[in-house]
């Protein structure tokens, strides 16, 4: 069983929560069918919050629904690939330019707790605490960028996010993990140099080589794709 029983509330948000962690946590791997009465007697709930779950996650880019078919987890595609990480690079370089202007001796000790906790993390080959801290990391600064419309986007994109973190993740190589999180000293480092297009550079370079790695354990497209 992939999931626990619901408590009552709100049935579909606590649906959709659950199967957004299964799907981010990798417990639903790209390509797998969602069986919505499977799922339904998993939680301990009717169908009906389940459709509605499925419906918003297919919102947020985590499912697709297909005639027929019903809906499974949502497939990253190259294209899809390279305009979330193409836009990740526009709207994270802004928020680099305004963290920098921001940044205090507090907040850069908070930064680097984060980042000393993902070496940790990596050290003990802990893949998803790796995931999680690198997911806090940016998400933290997108907090200190002080942005609210900027928020009010990123939280339309944040499952979106949280996929490509996690799949740039999983495709890292057991012995890569530390280097990985040695990056984020690098980027908290070009964070608080003096000079705001180092930041902007190094983080272009970080959201880059993640997108790389992706990209390389992407399936070959069909000679029909549409990429």
């Amino acid at each position: 069983m992939a999931l626990h029983p619901l408590s009552s509330g709100s049935l579909a948000d606590q649906v959709a929560d659950a199967l957004r962690d299964a799907i981010l946590e990798g417990r639903y791997p790209p390509g797998t069918r969602l069986v919505e009465r499977t799922i339904a007697a998993e939680l301990g709930v009717s169908h009906i919050p389940v459709r509605e779950a499925l419906s918003r996650l297919a919102d947020e880019g985590l499912t697709e629904r297909t005639p027929r078919r019903g809906s499974r987890v949502a497939t990253l595609t190259a294209r899809e690939l390279d305009e979330l990480s193409t836009l990740r690079i526009v709207l994270e370089q802004f928020v680099v330019a305004r963290v920098g202007e921001r940044m205090t001796p507090r907040t850069e000790r908070e930064l680097r707790r984060i980042v000393e906790a993902m070496h940790r993390a990596a050290a003990d080959g802990n893949f998803r605490r790796v995931f999680d801290l690198d997911q806090r990391f940016h998400e933290r600064l997108w907090e200190l960028a002080d942005h609210r419309m900027l928020n009010e986007l990123v939280t339309q994109l944040r499952s979106r996010i949280g996929a490509f973190l996690r799949a740039a993740t999983a495709a890292l190589p057991p012995e890569r993990l530390e280097q990985h999180a040695a990056s984020h000293d690098v980027l908290l480092d070009a964070l608080l140099d003096d000079d705001p297009e180092t930041g902007r550079a190094e983080m272009a370079r970080h959201i880059e080589a993640a997108a790389t790695r992706i990209r390389a354990s992407l399936p070959e497209p069909d000679g029909d794709a549409d990429d």
